[in-house]
């Protein structure tokens, strides 16, 4: 299985943005461990950040036909872009809204999320288990589980 992992704008600040709120891993560390956690259930990984709307699109429509799944942190495009919404809605592989912290519990604009309705499942609140746990969905996702 083919996974990618996508973060959106800010993420390649993690372990110095707001520590208090995102925690101290970098998104190195993030990406190895999840690549690692991946690799124990038998599924690769193909890690991308940007900060830039567009490239996230171009990016999403790249790895249409090599993905089997997506776990994708939109960062604050979450919370109004409905261009990163369709190109998720158009590339049709299962993808999982991921987030480090609690949005339901943060700023009122950070309770809306325009990306969730095209998403088959979201994950927040947990750090890094968030990604985990969307991998794992992923994974069994896509053995029929």
């Amino acid at each position: 299985m083919n996974i990618l992992l996508l973060n959106g704008p800010n993420l390649n600040l993690l372990g110095e943005r707001e520590p208090s709120v995102y925690g101290t891993m970098t998104l190195a560390q993030l990406v190895s461990r999840a690549t690692a956690h991946a690799k124990k259930k038998g599924a690769k990984i193909r890690a991308r950040q940007s900060n830039s709307e567009g490239k996230l699109i171009d990016i999403l429509h790249a790895h249409r036909r090599w993905a089997d799944g997506i776990a994708f942190n939109p960062g604050a495009y979450t919370h109004y872009s409905y261009a990163l919404r369709d190109a998720v809605a158009s590339i049709q592989v299962p993808t999982i809204e991921v987030h480090l912290s609690d949005v339901t519990q943060r700023e009122e604009f950070r309770r809306i999320s325009v990306i969730e309705p095209v998403c088959v499942g979201r994950r927040y609140g947990k750090g890094l288990q968030s990604y985990l746990e969307a991998i794992d969905d992923l994974v069994v996702r896509q053995s029929g589980g």
